[in-house]
């Protein structure tokens, strides 16, 4: 009976593996107009896909990011430039984050689906739109 249990615990361990090595992850880069301080885009995340969008900016400049998602499971996180923690959690914290940033470089904004929407396979669309300041 042990070697059989074993056995059906790696199969779920290798299947679960296999499924989040599946996960799409789609890295965009944000690009402010000419004269311009803000920019929005729109894009949609299914089951564990995530997409990533880069935007550099200085320390000491304020950032503020607005997420609209058309699924209430859907967030995203803020990354700052080397940082090994989210600087905004959105799961947490909501669907806007305003603040001056702690440094200098290329800061990420996450989407994702949250993990109970996400291994249903559910669709997010979203818009994000960013502005700096300062």
């Amino acid at each position: 009976m042990y070697p059989a249990f074993r056995s059906v615990a790696l199969a779920a361990l290798i299947g679960s593996m296999t499924f989040a090595a599946l996960a799409a992850k789609t890295t965009l880069l944000v690009k402010f107009q000419p004269n311009e301080s803000s920019a929005a885009v729109s894009g949609s995340v299914q089951g564990y896909d995530m997409t990533t969008y880069l935007l550099g900016a200085k320390k000491g400049q304020t950032m503020s990011v607005r997420f609209e998602p058309d699924n209430t499971s859907c967030a995203f996180n803020l990354v700052a430039p080397g940082a090994s923690e989210a600087l905004f959690n959105g799961s947490i914290s909501g669907a806007e984050f305003a603040g001056a940033l702690p440094r200098d470089g290329t800061y990420s904004a996450i989407a994702y689906l949250m993990r109970n929407a996400a291994r249903r396979g559910e669709t997010c669309n979203f818009k994000l739109t960013f502005e700096v300041s300062g």
